[in-house]
């Protein structure tokens, strides 16, 4: 009997929906479809290609490039025959690139474009497993011995039965590793996390049901796919669900892309949901008189049927009239202006999403989803779900998952959706996980109703130099919210004092600078100061003294990947920012 994997519930779409488009790409300016029976084809041939390469299972195969079909059908042909996928984030250095394909021993890697093949080529002399390179589709041709084109890779495997490469995926069972999902290196060398098949496909199946997902909804792929959350919505659930997967031109093209496809499920990471409630508010905030008088009262609405829909029930009486009016009036024509007009499906993770802006959205009709985990536990510990949602936390624990508070305050995580170690490395493997239970290194607490808020990260802590304990956290979040910011960082370990970095969201900064007739920089700007000033006032009234923030810098520039303050999902490396910025940080401790 078949084991329930990812690689054989795409084969079965493709007996069972053949004709259902199971992707799309855009050629031409038009999106173009490739059946459920075509990508199982797809597949299937990567697979015995793979083979005939001499790929053996449990061997690894790295993908470096942006979310294409490509990507997918390597990734799902890999463990198809027993291959273990390894993705590697399109912004990694030369050097970020051959540690990852260095530690996972890969013979083959996957490249999107000429690129990312110099990134190799650069350190093929320290890559000794690395023994085939084969580029995507429309790659420029590489004259190396060591390169074949897509198409001269998926040919490779004609000579290789059918039958041999079903007795490959009819010998995966549940226990066997599936992906190695690499993590982004904010404290150290980037983790290879290793995700067993029944991980990778047991975990999005516990959801699709309560959120009704199924093969008529479509989401646009964009994030990194070597990130379990997108793997998990482009790879993973859409072959459990048989929804279509349209890939974005380009992260640039997102915005485009969006109100052309209209998915109906949409996954964002804060930075891209604060950017959309940056636009919003900055519209609104152009509306007069009758205009701004109806927003208000439509957002108004908004709210008050997703408190309703929030806690299971449906508005009704005038509540309902209001709704469809505020539909017709608002909602109508902002959704689809984000290109959200047919959502369904909104949800928000791998980082902490302010409540206010999940309370703005709601008011525009759109209730984000907050999922809370990590890569060990295939992504999700705790999850906000349909009638059962409260902005103020991340939810309640992941259906059919144990998630409990240890002594101090960490949480822990039991059940299929956790990890099986890490790679080569028994020490962390055996302090991240006891007896079962997955130590997240986070630190939370349940509410009455069994809702789960994160209070800080153990390696975050703060201690000050009179030993109070801070946790950054809620202190950053707090400020994030002001329009004129893109990104705070909280100092004050073994400091008298707590401070803070701050970068300025450009585009509100231009606007505000011409707003009131000012020239010079944005980050020198005395009004942008006094602006920032009275939000750390606002801020600190909610917490105790030794809380509060007594100093802040604003930066010259925003914090970046290639500045290497920011792992490829946009975390802070904070030890790089002090590394950075220590001039700035010491001359708040100067008096």
């Amino acid at each position: 009997m078949t084991a329930d994997t990812v690689p054989a519930q795409v084969l079965d779409n493709g007996r069972k929906m053949p004709d259902h488009p199971a992707y799309y790409v855009k050629r031409g300016g038009a999106w173009h479809p490739t059946t459920w029976r075509q990508y199982a084809a797809e597949v299937r041939s990567a697979g015995k290609s793979l083979m005939a390469l001499g790929l053996n299972p449990s061997d690894r195969v790295n993908i470096l490039g942006f979310n294409r079909p490509e990507w997918a059908i390597m990734d799902v042909g890999a463990m198809a025959v027993g291959g273990v996928p390894a993705g590697i984030y399109t912004t990694n250095s030369p050097s970020e690139c051959q540690y990852i394909v260095a530690h996972s021993e890969a013979p083959i890697v996957l490249l999107e474009d000429h690129s990312q093949w110099a990134k190799i080529n650069e350190v093929r002399h320290q890559l000794p497993d690395l023994r085939h390179v084969v580029m995507m589709k429309d790659a420029e041709p590489v004259d190396d011995e060591l390169v074949m084109s897509w198409d001269e890779f998926m040919a490779k495997g004609s000579d290789i039965a059918d039958a041999d490469f079903d007795a490959r995926l009819n010998a995966l069972e549940g226990d066997d590793l599936a992906t190695f999902i690499y993590t982004s290196g904010t404290t150290g060398p980037p983790k290879a996390v290793m995700l067993t098949h029944e991980n990778v496909s047991w975990t999005p199946a516990q959801v699709i049901e309560p959120f009704g997902i199924n093969a008529s909804d479509r989401i646009v792929s964009y994030l990194p796919l070597s990130h379990i959350a997108e793997q998990s919505f482009t790879i993973a659930a859409a072959a459990r669900a048989g929804y279509s997967v349209y890939y974005a031109e380009s992260i640039d093209a997102l915005a485009e892309n969006l109100k052309e496809v209209e998915p109906t499920i949409f996954f964002a990471v804060p930075r891209v949901w604060e950017r959309f409630y940056a636009g919003v508010t900055a519209q609104l905030g152009h509306a007069t008189g009758a205009k701004a008088k109806i927003a208000d009262w439509a957002r108004g609405v908004g709210r008050k049927v997703s408190d309703v829909r929030n806690r299971g029930g449906e508005p009704t009486g005038m509540l309902a009239a209001q709704y469809k009016l505020a539909s017709a009036l608002v909602f109508s024509k902002v959704k689809p202006a984000l290109g959200l007009g047919k959502v369904r499906v909104a949800a928000s993770g791998a980082a902490p999403l302010a409540t206010e802006i999940k309370e703005f959205f709601s008011g525009l009709d759109i209730i984000i989803w907050e999922v809370y985990g990590q890569s060990e536990d295939s992504g999700p510990t705790s999850f906000n779900l349909p009638g059962r949602t409260k902005f103020s936390g991340v939810g309640p624990a992941y259906p059919n998952v144990d998630v409990r508070i240890a002594d101090d305050g960490e949480i822990l995580v039991r059940g299929k959706n956790v990890f099986k170690g890490y790679f080569k490395d028994e020490a962390a493997t055996k302090e991240t996980l006891v007896d079962g239970w997955l130590y997240s290194g986070d630190l939370g607490e349940f509410d009455s109703d069994g809702f789960l808020s994160i209070t800080g990260r153990k390696k975050d802590i703060i201690i000050t130099a009179g030993g109070k304990n801070v946790a950054p956290k809620n202190l950053e979040g707090g400020l994030k919210i002001h329009p004129l910011i893109s990104e705070v960082v909280v100092i004050g370990d073994r400091r008298k004092y707590l401070s803070c970095l701050v970068t300025l969201d450009d585009e509100a900064a231009a606007g505000f600078l011409a707003q009131h007739d000012l020239e010079g920089p944005a980050h020198e700007s005395t009004a942008i100061h006094a602006e920032i000033q009275a939000a750390v006032d606002r801020l600190n009234a909610d917490f105790a003294r030794v809380e509060q923030i007594k100093k802040f810098a604003i930066l010259p520039r925003q914090l970046s990947i290639e500045g290497g303050e920011l792992t490829p999902t946009l975390k802070v490396k904070r030890n790089k920012v002090a590394e950075h910025f220590a001039a700035e940080i010491d001359a708040m401790y100067v008096d």
